[in-house]
């Protein structure tokens, strides 16, 4: 264990700016993180397994994981712990990873208060906090992926932490969502699919940096790491498709968008070689 560990609820802060990162990228984590330190809360258990995001067909639907029993299993962007919680009655070790020490307080104490004595570890994704190589059967990240500052960094460190042929698993955003808005009762085409700049926004009144993203970067990433990929799911649930159309609605995530194209989306890759 290093300073950066917490086991059932006790949180040890391990974030300390990086020199070797730009001072932007290291501006952004430090407004992220105390953002989220400010709202972690009122976002307590939001987009958790078995939901994989957005009005997206859900775990219990897909069968991503499969059989989770005796395995060890690290999430990216733990959060609160519900996504933990959810793999905790099978998986035999938990462990996650959250840039925020008020999420991994609740997630610590959710978990303790169920049962369960998870490894949690307070770092950016984007830098190895201390977590063992070649060591889980899954890692995976729930709507978390998106807040990375260094995509590929993210995706080589998760790799790094796989047993040969190990799965990671990870959903965010669909890169058409932050192109599509509302415009006169109509979804009409309102920013650049191309525009990598950061997207500036605030969540409860708490400013936060995230960057949109291509299917390329993400697939791109996960080619660097030198991940194969297995599956993509962009479709909307079966629950809103089959439903009679809703009224339009002008909000992000809406279901009368969701009916035209897909809010969320899932990506799931292997390391390559034989399980350990």
């Amino acid at each position: 264990m290093n300073d950066n560990t917490t086991i059932a609820g006790h949180v040890h802060s391990g974030f300390q700016p990086d020199s070797s990162m730009p001072q932007d990228a290291e501006a952004i984590l430090a407004q992220n993180r105390e953002s989220w330190n400010a709202i972690a809360d009122d976002w307590f258990g939001t987009t958790a397994l078995p939901e994989y995001g957005c009005l997206i067909p859900t775990e219990d639907e897909l069968g991503l994981f499969g059989d989770v029993s005796g395995k060890k299993l690290l999430e990216i962007g733990c959060g609160s712990g519900h996504s933990l919680l959810y793999h905790a009655k099978h998986a035999a070790e938990l462990w996650g990873l959250d840039l925020s020490d008020r999420q991994l307080e609740n997630a610590g104490r959710l978990l303790a208060e169920n049962g369960f004595a998870p490894r949690l570890f307070q770092s950016p994704m984007e830098r190895d906090p201390g977590l063992p190589k070649d060591y889980f059967d899954f890692v995976y990240s729930i709507y978390a992926v998106g807040w990375s500052t260094d995509l590929p960094a993210t995706f080589r460190l998760a790799a790094s932490y796989l047993k040969p042929g190990g799965t990671f698993i990870f959903s965010w955003d669909h890169p058409m969502m932050h192109c599509v808005g509302p415009e006169n009762n109509r979804y009409v085409l309102d920013g650049g699919f191309y525009d990598k700049v950061p997207i500036c926004f605030e969540k409860g009144g708490a400013p936060m940096t995230l960057t949109n993203r291509r299917f390329a970067d993400y697939v791109d990433a996960l080619a660097a790491a030198e991940l194969v990929l297995e599956k993509i799911v962009e479709e909307t649930s079966a629950t809103v498709m089959d439903a009679p159309p809703s009224e339009f609605s002008s909000k992000y995530y809406a279901a009368s968008k969701a009916r035209l194209m897909p809010l969320s989306f899932i990506m799931k890759a292997r390391k390559p070689g034989n399980t350990l």
